[in-house]
Formats: structure tokens, C-alpha cells, sequence
């Protein structure tokens, strides 16, 4: 749940539309925890709102790059047999001389196009690749696209990618998504905690009106998609700058870091022609060392990596991200033709198969188009409940430029027993994701700082008056 929260309640007393829920341990915490989904929706509401339609965007960008760039990717018509992949790659380059090899993504489907892709190519951004299309079957190039990433990610989709990561600000830019990531599980988890704590309390939506039916609205989906909430925020933060980081350095510290098949050929190379090339031939050449992929079992789709050098080997690796995932990779020395190393994806860590299902799951590509339409339909709800949750600040006010904030001082009322550990934990999580924890000292000094000077005015106004 995210945004403005569901304020069912004021600190002042209760009417009797909105009965308080029961008593117990849950009492002196709630108001703390109402206080903080209020805010926190409140500031943080505008960067998810950015980050849901962005990603709603790029869900579907999936389906339009198809469409889009049906000439690229499919091949006018389906041949008897494909021809080796050094005759496409040639075709490529005789059309295509600029810069050098970096990869070469062999038909992975009777209509599919090769992709041999470029990397030092005037005009295209470093980061990136130029892909040139290449009909299997007969050699001829089809067109060539800019490529970013490893899932093949071309112009359309690569401008919605970086807009939804870093709001084409680059590095800075990605502040905005890690924030929006480090919050909105807070948030959920805060409205999950609210919402449940009224079930007793709740009412049919039938008959009601104003605030008290956005509430229901708000409360009632937001409990629905929850989960989905807390899985986009967990997943995205494995590849933010620094709480990402600090993910990365805990992984390699258990050993749950992903391995990397081995790439250094075995044996002396010299006046092998092992050296890289710009035209991606190098030793025994592109076909034997696909052959020998074949014979480890490395099924399409597979990307074909040139040596860097002449002292490394070829890397062929399975890139399918839809489930089952096929990401198993072999070297291949460039001399022999032999495999020098092999790397399942069965041996991988937990964790680091954990971080590859969770991250095709984020972006949509490991269940194909129900995965799209699922994050499509998170990303919609994620929208109502913001403009619902700004709708109760609204309502709140009864009609004022701002609605009502929540009356300050509810951590005064948390046992020690109780707020010591919360402290604990949240400076633990705060240190780990810092763009959480950093905001929300910053939000509990200015809160302390401005309810010291209210409550001293206070007493100035009192002693006045006597």
C-alpha cells in the first residue's frame, strides 16, 4: 500500500462511524505507524507515482517492440536450412565495417533473425551496441537498431528502461527510483499493518460516502497488492546504486555472489590467430565453437562472446530469461575448438539464482505476458491508491488547501520494551538502505525540532494568558 495512508483515524476521539480497533499491544504503536504512512506516502507519493507509470510503460514495451520492429526481428520467409554462422557474420560486417564484434546471437527460432551486435560504433552510446539483423537463411541484413542490456533491449524499449531507472538523468537520476524502491515496502508494510488492525471495524462499502469510502477503496486494494508492493521494492533495490551495493557485498560475503564461467584459453597461443579481431573470427572460428556449445548441451537462445584477447577463450552462454530460465555458459579455447570450462545454472548459489528469478520477474521477461500484464496491473493500482491516498488528505482537511496532518508526540506513547527494538531495526534496515534510513532521521529531526518549538510556543501562549 503507498501514499497518503488510510488516516481512519485522528488522535483526537473517535466517532462512531470509525470505531477504534481493540486494545492491546498493537494500541500505543498504531498511531506511530499511522503517522509515519501518512508522511511518508505523502513526500514519497510523487517519485512512485513517476516509477508506476514509467514501469507501466516499460511492461508494455515488451509487446510494442515486437510490433514495432517486426522487419528486424523476423525474416521474411522461414528457408530449408540456415547458413553458418561465419557466412552471417560476414554478410554483417561487409555492410556493417565499423568498429568490432562484441557478440554474436545466433536465429534462436525459425523466424528469427540473427543479431550480430558492434560495439565501438561511432554514434551509438558506449554503453550500448549496434545490432545488425541478419536473415539466417539467406545472408541478406535486414537492418540494424541500437541494443542495450542483456536482454536485447532496442531504441523503444531502452528509452523507457533508462527513463523508468534514472528519469534520463543518469547517475543522479537513479536516486529517484532507488528512494522510491526503499519506500514503497515501508509504506505497504505500514497500510498492511493499519488496514488489518481494523478488520473488526471495517463496514460494507455499500452506503457509505466521502472520506470514509476512498479509505475503503485505498485500504482494500492496497491489502491485495501488497505483496506484489514489497516484491517490487526488495527486487529493485538488488540493482540500486547503494543499497544495491551493500546486497552485492553481503551476497559475496555468504559466497551467494553469481559465478562467472572461467574465460582464460588453456595452452600457448602465439601464431595461433587466437588474437581478437574485429570481424569476430578468431582460431578455429564462430562455427566450431557454436558446434561445441551444441555438444555441452547449450540450447538456443545462446550469445557467442569473441575472445577479448589472445590469451581468452570464446564464451557461450544461454540467454533466455523466461521460465525455465537457460543461462548455463561454456568457454571454448580458441585454438582447439575444446570446452576448458563449464558453468550450470543449476550449480549457482540460492541467492544468486533468488537475484536472477527476481529481477526477470521485476522487468517482465520471466513469465513472458502475464508477467507484463501482472506489473502492469501493480502499476495501475499503484496509481489509485495514490490518488486515492491524496483524495483522504483532502477529505481530511474538510475542504482546506491541505488536509490535516497527524498530531505529533505518538512515539511518547510506545513502551520502551517495544520502541528500543523498533529503533534497532530500523537503524539496521536504515544503514543497509540508506536512502531510507537517511530520509527518515532527516523526517524524525525536523519532527522533534518543530514539536520542541510548537510546544514552547505553547507554554509562552499560556504563560501569557495568566
Amino acid at each position: 500500500m503507498s501514499t497518503a495512508p488510510p488516516t481512519s483515524t485522528d488522535e483526537a476521539p473517535q466517532s462512531v462511524a470509525e470505531p477504534a480497533p481493540s486494545a492491546g499491544r498493537w494500541s500505543p504503536l498504531r498511531p506511530l505507524i499511522l503517522r509515519l504512512h501518512f508522511y511518508a506516502g505523502v513526500l514519497v507519493a510523487p517519485f512512485l507515482l513517476v516509477a508506476a507509470l514509467t514501469g507501466f510503460l516499460y511492461a508494455g514495451s515488451f509487446q510494442a517492440e515486437k510490433l514495432l520492429y517486426a522487419d528486424e526481428l523476423t525474416v521474411s520467409a522461414v528457408g530449408d536450412a540456415k547458413l553458418p554462422i561465419s557466412e552471417q557474420v560476414a554478410a554483417a560486417r561487409a555492410a556493417h565495417p565499423e568498429g568490432s564484434v562484441a557478440a554474436v546471437r545466433p536465429s534462436p527460432a525459425d523466424d528469427a533473425t540473427t543479431r550480430v551486435l558492434l560495439s565501438g560504433v561511432e554514434g551509438v552510446d558506449p554503453t550500448h551496441t549496434l545490432a545488425v539483423f541478419v536473415d539466417p537463411y539467406t545472408a541478406k541484413v535486414r537492418g540494424s537498431l541500437e541494443q542495450y542490456g542483456s536482454t536485447g533491449a532496442l531504441p523503444l524499449r531502452t528509452w523507457i528502461d533508462e527513463f523508468h531507472r534514472d528519469l534520463h538523468l543518469g547517475q543522479t537520476g537513479r536516486l529517484y527510483s532507488e528512494l522510491a524502491a526503499s519506500w514503497l515496502g515501508v509504506i505497504a508494510l505500514g497500510g498492511l499493518a493499519l488496514w488489518f488492525s481494523r478488520r473488526r471495524a471495517r463496514r460494507r462499502l455499500r452506503g457509505t460516502s466521502g472520506r470514509r469510502r476512498t479509505l475503503g477503496l485505498h485500504g482494500t486494494v492496497g491489502a491485495w497488492v501488497a505483496a506484489g508492493f514489497l516484491f517490487l521494492s526488495a527486487t529493485g533495490l538488488t540493482w540500486s546504486t547503494y543499497a544495491g551495493a551493500n546486497i552485492d557485498e553481503l551476497r559475496t560475503s555468504l559466497g551467494q555472489s553469481t559465478p562467472s564461467v572461467t574465460a582464460t584459453a588453456g595452452g600457448d597461443h602465439s601464431g595461433h590467430g587466437a588474437s581478437a579481431s574485429a570481424g569476430g573470427e578468431h582460431g578455429v572460428g564462430l562455427d566450431k565453437v557454436l558446434s561445441a556449445a551444441r555438444a555441452e548441451g547449450l540450447g538456443d537462445p545462446v550469445e557467442i562472446v569473441p575472445p577479448a584477447d589472445a590469451s581468452s577463450a570464446y564464451v557461450v552462454k544461454q540467454i533466455q530469461r523466461s521460465w525455465p530460465e537457460k543461462q548455463d555458459a561454456v568457454a571454448v579455447d580458441p585454438t582447439t575448438g575444446e570446452v576448458t570450462d563449464v558453468l550450470r545454472f543449476a550449480d549457482y548459489p540460492l541467492l544468486a539464482k533468488l537475484t536472477r528469478w527476481g529481477i526477470d520477474l521485476h522487468t517482465g521477461s520471466l513469465f513472458g505476458l502475464v508477467n507484463q500484464i501482472a506489473l502492469m496491473l501493480l502499476a495501475l493500482s499503484l496509481i489509485l491508491l495514490i490518488v486515492w491516498g491524496y483524495r483522504m488528505w483532502w477529505q481530511r482537511g474538510r475542504g482546506s488547501a491541505f488536509g490535516r496532518p497527524i498530531p505529533r508526540g505518538a512515539w511518547q506513547q510506545v513502551p520502551p520494551q517495544t520502541l528500543l527494538p523498533c529503533v534497532a531495526a530500523i537503524a539496521v534496515v536504515g544503514y543497509f538502505v540508506p536512502l531510507l534510513g537517511i530520509p527518515l532521521a532527516a523526517f524524525i529531526v525536523v519532527d522533534v525540532v518543530l514539536g520542541e518549538i510548537a510546544h514552547r510556543r505553547g507554554r509562552t501562549s499560556g504563560a501569557g494568558v495568566k
